[in-house]
């Protein structure tokens, strides 16, 4: 023997590895209780609870297999990868976002493909599907127009016009978030954007479905968590009054004035409105002028300021009946 045995062995892992372990944490091997007959050659086993297990090893050559195909497209706008499933569309947006794929997240208007008087019209050269089950009317489409499909498929998926079928567990939000992350890897080292020697730097929890309450839970705790110093401070000097009471003489100049208390106005100043001296000066009387109204009848009413009646042409005359003419 060339070398003696020497403690316990590690064992390095390779990168298949790895994503296999992956695949297994995310449960992309769990399957349903239901087997559709095309998908019966990427099942593995089947449990004692009739759920399918499916074949991981599979699955990790058909996502490398479909990652040459992407990359195959030239322009990649034109790939695009389609999710109606609410766990799915974020990992939809991710892997357009990091592959420059189009992203059609949510509910898929009929005649996308089809239809050339919409205005969402497309002619794509290449379909992602997340489920073939959900996402039944973009592969009907593409049978129509000749489209090739990649789709995720669970053991009971259809995989009528599906021509290449991944097989993966697309019910749960983990599982759908790594493939699709471990699908934009492939595709990226292909490019040459990401080296194969190296993790890519992008973090496969982008590509997870987060919930909208869980999302408003962490923002609320994170706003508790943080602490404002100066609002401490300030709530200890309204706690003992500050010096907004005190008065002094540079309070005074500063226009810092009591304005409740007579005598601390300082010079120049406006006068104290609350003063109980000012509140009883009497406003002089205005003298009682008699005024002749509109047809000559004397008003007892007193003038006001600015009032429009015009003033009698002399004193004690009298109004007649008769009316002036106007020499037109």
């Amino acid at each position: 023997m060339q070398g003696s045995y020497d403690g316990e062995e590690t064992v390095q892992l390779d990168p298949k590895s790895k994503d296999y372990e992956r695949m297994i944490a995310a449960e992309v091997h769990i399957g349903t209780k239901n087997m559709n007959f095309g998908m019966r050659d990427y099942v593995f086993k089947r449990r004692d609870d009739n759920v399918h297990i499916l074949n991981i090893g599979k699955t990790w050559d058909k996502i490398m297999f479909a990652a040459r195909i992407i990359v195959a497209v030239e322009n990649p706008e034109d790939v695009i990868a389609i999710s109606a499933r609410p766990y799915g569309q974020r990992a939809v947006l991710k892997y357009a976002n990091y592959t420059g794929a189009t992203a059609i997240a949510g509910r898929f208007t009929p005649g996308t493909f089809t239809n050339q008087i919409t205005k969402a019209f497309k002619e794509p050269r290449l379909l992602i599907i997340t489920d073939p089950r959900t996402d039944s009317q973009p592969v009907i489409e593409s049978s129509y127009g000749n489209i090739p499909v990649i789709a995720f498929c669970d053991s009971d998926s259809p995989v009528t016009h599906v021509d290449v079928a991944i097989p993966a567990n697309n019910k749960g939000k983990h599982s759908i978030g790594l493939v699709y992350w471990l699908l934009a890897r492939e595709v990226n080292r292909l490019r040459g954007n990401a080296k194969r020697d190296a993790e890519w730097n992008v973090s496969v929890d982008l590509f997870f479905y987060r919930d909208p309450e869980e999302l408003l839970e962490d923002e609320a705790e994170d706003y508790e968590d943080v602490a404002n110093p100066d609002w401490e401070a300030g709530a200890e000097d309204n706690a003992t009054g500050g010096d907004w009471g005190e008065g002094d003489a540079a309070g005074a100049g500063g226009g810092d004035d009591n304005w409740n208390e007579p005598g601390t106005t300082a010079a120049g100043a406006d006068d104290n409105w609350t003063d109980p001296a000012a509140a009883t000066e009497v406003a002089p009387p205005v003298p009682a002028v008699q005024n002749v109204g509109w047809e000559g009848a004397a008003d007892d009413t007193p003038a006001a300021a600015g009032d429009w009646a015009p003033p009698a042409a002399a004193s004690g005359a009298v109004g007649t009946d008769a009316p002036e003419t106007s020499g037109w």
